[in-house]
């Protein structure tokens, strides 16, 4: 059993480490965003078609109301990720991470206006704590700044992934999590094709194995195994070990871009993954 318990721990933070490199790859592939984030997509989707048709995972939407809910999931999953590039391209690896690793608090924040929850007061503490570290992570508050910029882009980032994992909260227990995500690449692949021609491609050439990787190892293996370890661990354990990926991140750029955080880096990364993981415990001790 014990064997069983630390299998499953260990192939959640290979899950993690694997999603981490979203950030070193984002910041590396040098293409535009959008462009990046359709490939990104449309290849994540054909692999992901292929592995639901391998485990004969359900495709089927159920009405037109779940797909609309699906559209809007999607549309704010696009504006995450290619926010999420911007803000990765502008500043670090570093400061784009932690600056999306927000929207465990802004979920919490937003949970009560979408689901009629009752409103936790220890949130607004939280998000204070939040917004203390997003000042000791700012270097100056000069948006001709692209450290700056790259946090703004970062929060904006951060807030469209909570707006749509409160949307798709409410369909996890009828659709398969696989499935769910496959929804949103289709969408993403369609929606997102006239980047192609109005951005500058030529170089895709050139960075398409980091395309394939960011597509295979971050969105289609790590995303998968991530959603699978779900069946073994509360979402709040999930969450706790989820927090460690602007770590594995930062490890990740310095081994590979030779990109050094700074000090107010450190601090007020520590205090944004701090309070993901005291909401984290909490909502398991009020479980």
């Amino acid at each position: 059993m014990k064997n069983q318990h630390l299998k499953h721990v260990l192939e959640l933070t290979f899950a993690t480490l694997l999603i981490s490199t979203s950030g070193a790859l984002g910041r590396y592939i040098d293409m535009p965003a959008p462009v990046t984030i359709w490939w990104r997509s449309a290849l994540a989707m054909v692999l992901l078609l292929l592995f639901c048709k391998f485990k004969n995972i359900n495709l089927r939407i159920e009405s037109k109301k779940d797909l609309g809910a699906f559209i809007l999931s999607a549309l704010f999953m696009a504006s995450h990720w290619i926010t999420y590039f911007y803000a990765l391209q502008l500043s670090s690896v570093a400061i784009g991470m932690l600056s999306l690793f927000t929207f465990p608090i802004m979920t919490a924040l937003l949970e009560p206006f979408f689901l009629r929850t009752k409103l936790d007061y220890m949130h607004l503490i939280l998000g204070a704590m939040v917004l203390l570290g997003i000042y000791i992570l700012s270097p100056e508050l000069n948006f001709e700044s692209d450290a700056v910029r790259g946090i703004l882009f970062g929060l904006f980032s951060a807030l469209c992934y909570a707006l749509r994992i409160l949307i798709l909260k409410q369909y996890v227990s009828r659709y398969h999590g696989s499935s769910l995500m496959f929804y949103q690449l289709v969408i993403m692949s369609i929606v997102l094709v006239p980047v192609l021609f109005l951005f500058e491609t030529s170089n895709i050439t050139t960075q398409f194995p980091y395309i394939i990787l960011l597509a295979l190892v971050t969105t289609a293996i790590g995303h998968t195994l991530f959603v699978q370890s779900l069946k073994h661990f509360k979402v709040s354990t999930a969450s706790i070990i989820g927090s460690t990926q602007p770590i594995f991140g930062i490890i990740i750029a310095f081994l590979f871009l030779n990109e050094i955080p700074t000090w107010n880096t450190f601090f007020g990364g520590l205090l944004i993954l701090s309070t993901v993981v005291i909401e984290s415990l909490r909502s398991r001790q009020l479980k």
